[in-house]
């Protein structure tokens, strides 16, 4: 289901494209004339964004059918057809370009986030993501993660208290920032996340009772330590620089969490065309 914040997010991309109006649709199809158009997939990958996709055909022209044949959240496969669009010729071509970029873009981060958490099966680490996404599209940036098989961190910064290095040296420490966060009234209900960079103030931050401490670019062995000597008494998260290559070791250390910014900062788009024929 989307959010009325998605839908919006929608509209704004198909203003943004279309403004005063797509003169090549407009002086190269008559406006009568109806179109069938197919999704079909160039590569092979995680689908995630059908749904975002009817939806820029509906707000442009809701006479548009859209029929999925595939689901999000499913692999698919160099040559799939995934979609079909019919009506109007001219909204077909004119919705193109919006619907691709937002499926390719899901899809992409999907298909990477599954193969991370393909690497960790058979440990108990959760792949989560972050707020490194592109301004305006995280809804969308989030829920691929979520059909890749991942997990979401916070949404923003309203939804979640996470004290980082920058935090720490404006508060005077780990315990000031800690202090301060729970005096304040709008975080009552928040789970508070500490950021440490060494096992001191691991021990300092486990002190405090937080409901999560992030390992912040700690060596597998710093990170091994950190598990042993938490033991259990607050969630753990290793984050930065996690790779492909590395994520299998660190999740094998027993972290319960690995944040991964590469899932929606790099994203490589899905390969996905519409091809269209006369109805």
């Amino acid at each position: 289901m989307l959010t009325l914040t998605m839908k919006q997010t929608i509209l704004n991309a198909l203003a943004e494209d279309i403004q005063s109006g797509d003169i090549t649709s407009l002086a190269t199809i008559p406006p009568d004339r109806a179109l069938t158009g197919r999704f079909v997939v160039k590569g092979e990958g995680i689908l995630a964004g059908l749904e975002v996709a009817q939806e820029v055909f509906r707000q442009l022209d809701p006479q548009v059918r859209f029929e999925a044949l595939a689901a999000d959240g499913s692999p698919v496969s160099k040559g799939d057809v995934i979609a079909r669009v019919v009506g109007n010729g001219p909204a077909i071509l004119t919705a193109e370009r919006t619907a691709l970029n937002l499926l390719q873009r899901m899809s992409g981060i999907a298909t990477l986030t599954q193969c991370y958490v393909a690497a960790v099966a058979g440990t108990h680490a959760i792949i989560l993501d972050t707020r490194k996404t592109v301004p305006g599209l995280r809804a969308f940036d989030k829920l691929a993660v979520a059909l890749g098989g991942g997990s979401n961190h916070r949404i923003g910064l309203y939804d979640m208290v996470l004290i980082k290095d920058n935090h720490i040296e404006a508060a005077g420490g780990i315990t000031q920032a800690v202090e301060q966060v729970r005096a304040w009234p709008g975080s009552r209900g928040l789970k508070i996340e500490v950021e440490v960079t060494n096992l001191e103030q691991l021990r300092e931050a486990l002190a405090l009772r937080v409901e999560r401490i992030m390992l912040d670019n700690m060596s597998l062995d710093e990170v091994r330590a950190a598990v042993a000597i938490t033991a259990g008494q607050t969630e753990l998260e290793a984050s930065g620089g996690v790779n492909l290559d590395s994520v299998r070791a660190i999740a094998e250390t027993g972290v319960d969490f690995i944040s991964v910014g590469a899932l929606t900062h790099s994203v490589m788009a899905l390969d996905i065309s519409l091809e269209v024929s006369l109805a």
